[in-house]
């Protein structure tokens, strides 16, 4: 079985400054994606097409992101029973409050795993722990990932101990 691809796809080319730590983490873990900008406004039969055809096509999980109105999230999982992960984008009058709201309130059935507001990171993370699922390489990626968190705090906490007992 080859290992699923991750879709990555942004409302805006503007949205790229934060969908690139995604993509840097999707890299890490060695996890093929294709990054794209579709909007559920501004290109709305694209966008429904490409999660329509997402499962044929080899993805495993889409990551949507976007700002202000933040509808992308839940245009793509309407169309797909893949997972969806949303990333709601910093920005607008409500400074992204308005992108979180919109991409983490949906309907009974029509599920979005929400990310927080510019959580990039965290939601290449979350597809990695969903392909983990059904393979061990990137189980043991994120095993490693969680160790090496555990380790950087133990040496934190060690640094703090130390200067706290010295004053």
């Amino acid at each position: 079985m080859s290992l699923k691809k991750v879709a990555v796809i942004m409302g805006s080319d503007s949205d790229w400054p934060v969908v690139k730590g995604c993509c840097a983490q999707l890299k890490a873990y060695g996890i093929p994606f294709e990054a794209r900008v579709m909007s559920a406004h501004r290109t709305p039969a694209e966008a429904a097409a490409f999660a329509k055809s997402a499962a044929d096509e080899g993805f495993g999980v889409l990551i949507a992101a976007a700002g202000m109105a933040a509808h992308l999230a839940g245009a793509l999982a309407a169309n797909t029973t893949l997972p969806v992960i949303g990333i709601p984008v910093k920005g607008g009058a409500m400074d992204g409050l308005d992108a979180l709201l919109a991409t983490v309130q949906m309907p009974t059935g029509i599920p979005v795993a929400t990310v927080a507001i510019n959580g990039a990171k965290n939601a290449a993370v979350l597809a990695a722990q969903m392909l983990a699922l059904s393979d061990e390489r990137i189980a043991g990626l994120l095993k490693q990932a969680r160790s090496a968190m555990q380790r950087e705090i133990e040496a934190k906490n060690a640094k703090i101990r130390a200067e706290a007992d010295a004053l």
